[in-house]
């Protein structure tokens, strides 16, 4: 299966027809959030009591990174070349804030009718005051997200010294590719981290999760970075797992700093699905009826010649189809 990276620029992948069906996939917006709060752990952010950061999130794709950072209490700036994603995410910003106003306009409706005798200034009071105390809630639910059209490779068009933190989810690989003669992976990736390093507070830190192709593109990455200044490395989680290694890389200011230790493989084991059977009723978990089907599922010839016409319509050499094609051999003698 090829990569995405490799079919062309991500404003044309990432279409409007892709973009829906990325915000609408239950297993993508799982892996999202989980990636997401690993990177908001690698951050170390002050508690959000003290004061919420403002972050960065480049390559904020349909914004569920960003709703993770809002959960948290943070507030954030997203860019992605993709308008088509940005439109989805923008989309999910509106119904929110159009949710929270409805919400607002009906407790306003809610404390007019309870509200008592004008000469009852006590009771009068207390209603300003709870009024006052939702108005705020509805305000502190409301997202506190913004959206920009932009290529990162082409440098961050932000002010010095903006922002407290960055993160970047599945988004920093596409530097490592080229869809012209002048886009140039190391001069992009220099330019990049080069603004990067001008925009974040000192005392900040980026957390930027990518999937390199190869070990190569770790390589070409990690020294791009460093070469404008920046200090940090690469923690690698789940090392032996083909599909659920993740790297993040976690870039600061602080010459001294040592980047922590991946999860290791054996955290996995609790997130495995197991299958139980409950000798009572005779009952499966769906993990296990659906093992079971694939267990049992034959290679008929329907299926058969319905592969073999698959690879056909891929330009593929195939045998051709005859009376021997889905027959079943005899047994061994």
């Amino acid at each position: 299966m090829s990569r995405p990276e490799s079919t062309g620029h991500a404003s044309i992948f990432y279409n409007e027809k892709e973009a829906k069906k990325y915000d609408s996939s239950s297993r993508m917006i799982g892996v999202q959030k989980e990636i997401t709060e690993r990177a908001i752990e690698l951050l170390r952010l002050p508690a959000v009591s003290e004061k919420p950061s403002f972050i960065l999130d480049v390559g904020c794709g349909s914004g569920l990174s960003g709703k993770v950072l809002e959960e948290h209490g943070h507030i954030w700036v997203g860019c992605d070349i993709s308008r088509d994603m940005l439109n989805v995410a923008n989309e999910r910003m509106e119904n929110k804030r159009m949710d929270v106003q409805r919400r607002h306009a009906d407790s306003s409706k809610d404390h007019q009718m309870e509200t008592h005798s004008d000469d009852d200034d006590d009771d009068n009071a207390s209603s300003d005051e709870d009024e006052e105390d939702e108005s705020s809630n509805m305000r502190n639910s409301a997202s506190t997200g913004d959206l920009l059209h932009h290529d990162m490779g082409t440098g961050l068009p932000f002010r010095p010294a903006t922002f407290d933190a960055c993160i970047s989810i599945s988004a920093l690989q596409w530097l490592c590719y080229s869809n012209s003669k002048s886009q140039i992976p190391k001069k992009r990736l220099t330019r990049f981290f080069s603004s990067l390093y001008q925009v974040l507070r000192r005392g900040g830190r980026a957390v930027l999760q990518f999937y390199p192709e190869t070990a190569e593109q770790a390589v070409l990455i990690s020294e791009c970075a460093a070469k404008v200044g920046f200090a940090g490395g690469v923690v690698v989680d789940y090392p032996n797992s083909a599909k659920a290694k993740k790297h993040y890389l976690v870039l600061t200011f602080d010459k001294a700093y040592k980047a922590p230790q991946g999860l290791s493989d054996s955290s996995l084991m609790g997130k495995s699905h197991q299958v139980r059977v409950d000798k009572g009723n005779g009952l499966r978990s769906k993990d296990a009826k659906r093992s079971v089907r694939k267990k049992n599922r034959g290679k008929t010839k329907d299926w058969i010649l319905q592969k073999k016409q698959t690879q056909r319509n891929k330009g593929r050499d195939v045998r051709p189809d005859t009376s021997y094609t889905g027959r079943k051999r005899r047994d061994k003698f």
